[in-house]
């Protein structure tokens, strides 16, 4: 899996673990919502600091968000 496809996976899921809309998460990441679409899509790439803000507003690490389940279970 590619790591766009990856990350897109990866925030769409936490997103939705924690109850948000798109929008909500949007407002509290201080980002478009109409971006946060296009990155669950996997039409875009984030930049590192857009990585920090999703992840802070998620109250997740930034690295939750780029890594594989394999990646997970190999540290267990």
């Amino acid at each position: 899996m590619e790591i766009r496809e990856l990350f897109a996976k990866n925030l769409r899921k936490s997103r939705q673990a924690k109850g948000l809309s798109q929008e909500e998460l949007a407002h509290l990441a201080d980002i478009d919502r109409t971006y946060i679409s296009s990155l669950e899509r996997g039409l875009y790439s984030p930049t590192i600091e857009v990585l920090d803000k999703l992840a802070r507003a998620l109250g997740i690490q930034p690295e939750d968000l780029i890594k594989s389940a394999t990646d997970s279970e190999r540290r267990q």
